[in-house]
């Protein structure tokens, strides 16, 4: 059997899956489309949800593997990571692609603080730049060369923003870098800022990128927030004109180092931005899906097994007011619309949010319900995924 290793630069596509089901599905999607898969692919707080361990989640990915007989690279993607106590257990169970999440450390407030605001920040005990290194040194790299008018140049303005926003992020993926190398010789290392109050600049992208790079952080792939709304389960709100012309500074960024890809996370479904990932990252690009293979699973139950499906709308309608809060969603309960057939259920923007959200609370309460059903019914599971991320991979060839 084919273990999981580092993909390094090649295109890829991680496949979360919630309910350890799913990989075979994903498989049968992936299957000639050149891109390289990633088929262990959980968070810390995923695996929260779901009752699942990194080990768990591996196992079942190369059980899978194994029945299919996959012989060509796959990945498993440590997603999420937050602290250095999260390393270990992914660590043991042999994942080789890491994403840590620094979105604790960002400072959102940077956006809109005024410079001497930002000044006394940076001055600050807390900062990175405010004891053990000089203010004046980093002017010197950001200020003092013009930076590539692709992504636009630096004024002090600028760079006190990014700094306080960034700063302590970047200081804490350092160490998780370092803390990880000790554990690990080889791996794919991924940083993710998406999950932030506010977008990433190009010039903040540069920024990370430049400083990560200078503290000796090697790293494959960087998930900057975007314009715009990448919610969960649905395709991209806002003016994707603006998306384009935004997304090429960002590929100025990513071309001026030429060491690592971009990553999009919150990718399900975001069929009108893979277009604009192809034409400005190419063959170096990762999507970064996950509970669109449990939506998938849901829409199977919803033909197969109605009475149990109807059981999970209602604790998902009971449940998301709750269950929302981790997650950048929109959706309201009050507009979802009525008479709905329960496939079609699975099309709506505003079920498909409290759906995608509320799994874990489904999980806990009719896991093995669900799990048992999927598995009486997985050629039909099987075929949904195949059909759903084939709309997917198809738009990334």
């Amino acid at each position: 059997m084919r273990l999981p290793a580092p993909i390094s630069l090649a295109s890829s596509f991680g496949f979360g899956d919630r309910l350890g089901l799913a990989t075979p599905g994903h498989i049968a999607a992936v299957k000639g489309t050149g891109l390289t898969p990633i088929f262990a692919q959980q968070s810390v707080r995923e695996n929260a949800r779901t009752g699942r361990t990194p080990q768990q989640v591996m196992d079942d990915a190369k059980r899978a593997v194994e029945a299919a007989k996959w012989d060509e690279p796959w990945g498993a993607d440590a997603d999420h990571l937050k602290t250095v106590d999260n390393l270990p257990a992914f660590v043991e169970a042999g994942y080789t692609f890491f994403t840590v999440d620094p979105g604790a450390y960002v400072d959102n407030a940077a956006d809109t603080d005024p410079l001497s605001v930002l000044q006394e920040k940076v001055a600050s005990p807390e900062s990175p730049y405010g004891k053990g290194r000089d203010w004046n040194e980093l002017s010197a790299v950001y200020l003092k060369q013009n930076s590539d008018k692709a992504f636009g140049a630096f004024d002090s303005v600028t760079l006190h923003r990014a700094a306080v926003k960034y700063g302590r992020a970047i200081q804490h993926v350092a160490g998780m870098y370092h803390r990880l190398s000790q554990l690990k010789e080889t791996f794919d290392f991924e940083i993710s800022v998406d999950e932030t109050d506010t977008p990433t600049t190009p010039l903040e992208h540069y920024f990370i990128s430049n400083e990560l790079t200078r503290s000796g952080v090697r790293f494959t792939s960087l998930a900057p927030r975007f314009i715009g709304r990448f919610e969960k389960g649905v395709d991209y709100i806002g003016d994707l004109a603006a998306l384009d012309a935004e997304m090429a500074r960002h590929a100025a960024v990513t071309a001026h180092f030429g060491t690592y890809k971009l990553s999009l996370h919150s990718g399900s479904d975001k069929f009108s931005v893979y277009p604009l990932m192809v034409k400005h990252w190419g063959g170096r690009l990762h999507i970064k899906t996950a509970g669109t293979s449990y939506l998938e699973a849901l829409r199977t139950l919803a033909a197969t097994e109605p009475a149990l499906f109807e059981r999970i709308w209602a604790l998902g309608l009971e449940r998301y007011p709750t269950d929302r809060a981790t997650y950048h969603v929109s959706a309201e309960v009050g507009k979802v619309p009525s008479g709905l057939a329960l496939p079609a259920l699975l099309d709506d923007f505003y079920a498909r949010e409290i759906l995608h959200v509320t799994f874990g609370s489904a999980l806990m309460q009719f896991g093995t319900e669900i799990k048992s059903a999927l598995v009486k019914h997985m050629d039909d599971y099987n075929a949904n995924l195949q059909k759903h991320f084939r709309k997917h991979l198809d738009l990334l060839k």
